[in-house]
């Protein structure tokens, strides 16, 4: 008899289990574990080796394959693995990628597939390689690639995938993907073009509904390409970081992974029921993993579950490196090791950008260089794209590009008036140094977190300019604390006058406010303004124009004063040891 194999009691429950799903009406599971693990802002980490500094790193996707191994072994549990984008920029192995070798299957889509990505949202790093690359890689993906916020022109729907719903051990997750809606402040819009991006908060609501009524799912997570921000709307233009703003305004979210502004975060928020929303963003280049333990308990309806969450920031750099990602992608990290190596000119002298944000110097002057004789324009604009970095006198390789050159803008050649270019100047300055009100001032405006020393604005924010010789006296009011003399080839400059400038394609699309709101130019009549682009990114140009020089010897051109002098000689020094207390 039953009985006498499991006892009477094992009979009883038994039964009960059987008449609890029959009860049911679906052979729903009645306890499943999930555990979701994501990246965000990869930037082309994908081996543990930095091929522009060239030398070995302690945090790679090859770490994070390691990991998720390790947790698709464990049986106990269902593994769902998700990016948050800006991925497809940072290293030269995603560059080669992008632009040297466009023939076979994307390194990123090799890699992310290998891995077996369930999907991923498309960040604004993933867009600016323009539509060639984006849309190749959108077609090699295995996966899909969220953005339900980016709408085509043509018929008003997503042009990537708006949301993707995923089965784990019988649980329905739904996954939302949205991107930062500030891309048209920094990006030309051939880059972009077909498309245009609503507001968060809007398309989430919308979606959401479509989610809830479409799907019924048993989970919704959201995969933001949004920093978290402070939870306000902004009162003009877009809310750039807005993932807490969506947390709080739209219900139907029981999680948030966000990303784009590098911060490591992890707390919950209230929505507009008072239900608690998880926001988790594990900072950038996989130094942080986001793992999130979703425990599911089936409730007496038999169609929801009770979900207990247990959110951890994972240390990226302590993750096992991946044998089988190593082996497979091999060939390629050879391949791009060969490819940063290559010699492509010289250097007789060092150059620092940490010399840069005092005030001229040669590391900026060599860009402003480089743009004035790649566009032939009268003026250049230009500002350092790094925090720390230094190319060594002697052989100059592709990889030293990455350090001169950071980011893969376009450049610009605009009209500008003599007014226009004198306002632009009075804005950089009033961003970036302090004014002078005593003689224990810092020069440049900072902040300190910690027991660390930033500058208030971003590094990329301090544009100066070559082609004209100025001063800047720091003991004036702003709107008079620059004073241009003359061209720097001798000739008057005049505020009436309309000059050609060489400036990149983030600073002529509005980046950074200098030529909105400091020169005072409409945003809509920026794309009126130039006069021509180049059609590869700014590093490729200077790449052939080293080539073409073969020898280049940087030199500050001392274009441009900052007084009073011994004052800031004194502000400079102290300023450079708060910055950079390892350079000393």
């Amino acid at each position: 008899m039953i009985t006498n194999c499991f006892g009477f009691k094992s009979l009883v429950m038994w039964v009960m289990v059987a008449l609890f799903f029959a009860s049911c009406g679906e052979n729903r599971p009645e306890n499943v574990t999930v555990k979701i693990l994501a990246t965000t802002d990869v930037h082309g980490a994908l081996f543990p080796y930095d091929f522009v500094n060239k030398r070995a790193t302690n945090f790679s996707l090859a770490q994070v394959c390691g990991y998720v191994e390790q947790e698709r072994a464990n049986t106990n549990q269902h593994v769902l693995l998700l990016d948050n984008g800006d991925i497809l920029q940072g290293q030269p192995v995603v560059y080669y990628s992008n632009f040297e070798d466009t023939t076979q299957q994307h390194i990123c889509a090799r890699a992310m597939n290998f891995m077996q990505y369930d999907a991923a949202t498309i960040g604004n790093h993933d867009i600016e390689p323009g539509h060639e690359v984006y849309d190749k890689v959108r077609r090699e993906f295995q996966f899909p690639w969220l953005a339900a916020n980016a709408v085509k022109n043509s018929d008003g729907k997503p042009y990537f995938t708006p949301y993707t719903v995923v089965n784990k051990g019988g649980i329905k997750i739904a996954i939302l993907g949205l991107i930062t809606p500030a891309i048209p402040q920094w990006l030309p819009e051939n880059i972009w073009s077909g498309m245009h991006f609503d507001p968060m908060v809007e398309s989430a609501n919308k979606w959401l509904k479509v989610i809830q009524e479409k799907e019924q799912p048993d989970l919704v997570v959201g995969l933001f390409h949004s920093g978290l921000g402070n939870g306000e709307k902004q009162k003009k233009g877009v809310t750039e970081q807005a993932s807490k703003l969506v947390a709080k305004s739209v219900s139907g979210l029981d999680m948030i992974i966000c990303g784009h502004d590098h911060q490591e975060f992890m707390n919950w928020v209230k929505n507009p029921e008072g239900k608690e929303v998880l926001i988790i963003n594990p900072n950038n280049s996989t130094r942080k993993l986001a793992e999130v333990e979703v425990k599911f308990r089936l409730m007496k309806d038999c169609k929801s579950y009770q979900k207990e969450f247990t959110p951890k920031l994972l240390d990226g750099t302590k993750l096992p490196v991946s044998k089988q990602f190593m082996a497979e992608f091999a060939g390629d990290y050879d391949t791009v090791k060969k490819y940063v190596d290559k010699e492509i000119g010289s250097f007789k002298h060092s150059v620092s950008i940490p010399d840069a944000m005092f005030g001229d110097a040669a590391f900026i002057d060599l860009i402003h260089q480089a743009q004035l004789e790649i566009s032939n324009a009268d003026i250049s604009f230009a500002a350092p794209l790094s925090f720390n970095a230094t190319i060594k006198a002697g052989a100059i390789t592709v990889g030293d590009l990455f350090k001169l050159y950071r980011y893969e803008n376009l450049l610009y050649t605009m009209n500008l008036s003599g007014k226009e270019i004198k306002d632009f100047l009075e804005y950089t300055i009033d961003l970036w140094f302090a004014k002078v009100n005593n003689s224990d001032n810092h020069l440049i405006k900072l902040r300190k977190r910690g027991d660390r020393w930033f500058t208030q604005t971003p590094f990329f924010s301090f544009d100066t300019a070559a082609g004209i010789d100025y001063d800047v006296d720091l003991t004036k009011p702003l709107g008079e604390r620059v004073t241009i003399k003359k061209m720097s080839n001798g000739n008057a400059f005049s505020e009436a006058k309309m000059y050609s400038v060489a400036v990149n394609s983030y600073r002529g699309n509005g980046g950074g406010g200098h030529l909105t709101k400091g020169a005072g130019i409409a945003k809509k009549e920026l794309a009126n303004r130039i006069q021509k682009s180049t059609t590869k990114d700014m590093r490729y140009f200077i790449m052939k124009w080293i080539e073409q020089k073969q020898v280049v010897t940087p030199h500050c051109d001392n274009n441009w004063t900052i007084a009073p002098k011994k004052w800031w000689e004194k502000a400079k020094k102290v300023d450079y040891e708060l910055l950079y207390p390892t350079r000393k």
